[in-house]
């Protein structure tokens, strides 16, 4: 049986990247992302923590000695499996919050690309990581910069998202269990990021004050269920993809990795495991 996996919206699926200029951009930006991180790969093993459809940990096998996915979505590890085969290429499921299904020090190097954001307890999963790692290892981390989608303050707009972290909250974070080496962001020229900057600074007021600082996470996850709800009804989100393939002006290189890159939307964080 051929394994589905539902869009939510925050899955990345190689398919259907083509249908907007707004899914390509972020397709892009996470293409952009592993083949960042492919130098610190080659010739390594590596764990994708949160590998999600999988797409990503498929292009890091054609470097790394082994590559190694998780994720707590079933459907996703079933969908990564059947469509993306190698032989140093393996995807893992297990439940949220219980211990990964690995011994200690087990990797080279972790990868967390748009995750931690998710996570409750990002303590817990930041120890998990340390534990996985080996002395010496790389852990990587690309999370939204909440510098240009968030307002002071403001919650999350994402439903997803438990929080989001400016590139000082995250360096703290994470170098309570690792060593920092680089803090960067992941920006583009106007011409490829104005789409997600646009959509970053409408929404960001399109769902005040539902994301005001003092408004209960209950209330925050049920108002942006229901703006999404209102979507899928009219039918902003339920037509049929047109599957005519479209050509953007664009790809993964225009996007850049640096200190201070045009129009941040990535912080990337760069630490060792000591």
């Amino acid at each position: 049986m051929k394994a589905h996996l539902e869009i939510t919206g925050e899955r990345v699926v190689e398919e259907d990247y083509l249908q907007s200029v707004g899914t390509y951009t972020i397709y892009a930006m996470h293409a952009a992302s592993y083949r960042f991180a492919e130098a610190y790969c080659r010739d390594k093993k590596v764990l994708d923590m949160g590998c999600g459809s999988g797409y990503g940990t498929r292009h890091i096998c054609t470097v790394a000695q082994e590559a190694h996915g998780f994720d707590v979505a079933e459907d996703a590890i079933a969908y990564a499996r059947e469509r993306y085969q190698s032989a140093n290429l393996h995807y893992h499921h297990a439940p949220l919050g219980s211990p990964l299904p690995f011994p200690d020090e087990s990797f080279d190097v972790i990868l967390s690309f748009q995750v931690i954001e998710h996570i409750k307890n990002d303590e817990a999963y930041l120890l998990e990581a340390r534990r996985l790692l080996r002395e010496g290892g790389i852990l990587i981390v690309i999370t939204p910069d909440r510098k240009n989608r968030l307002l002071p303050a403001q919650k999350p707009w994402n439903r997803w998202h438990v929080r989001e972290y400016s590139q000082k909250s995250l360096n703290q974070l994470v170098s309570r269990h690792f060593s920092t080496t680089h803090e960067l962001r992941l920006g583009a020229a106007w011409n490829v990021a104005k789409t997600e900057i646009r959509r970053y600074r409408k929404t960001k007021w399109l769902t005040l004050p539902a994301t005001l600082p003092f408004i209960p996470e209950f209330m925050r996850r049920s108002f942006l269920n229901t703006i999404h709800t209102l979507m899928d009804t009219s039918g902003a989100r339920s037509r049929p993809p047109s599957r005519e393939p479209k050509q953007y002006d664009f790809d993964e290189s225009a996007f850049v990795i640096s200190k201070d890159p045009p129009n941040s939307m990535n912080i990337v964080i760069i630490a060792e495991h000591k």
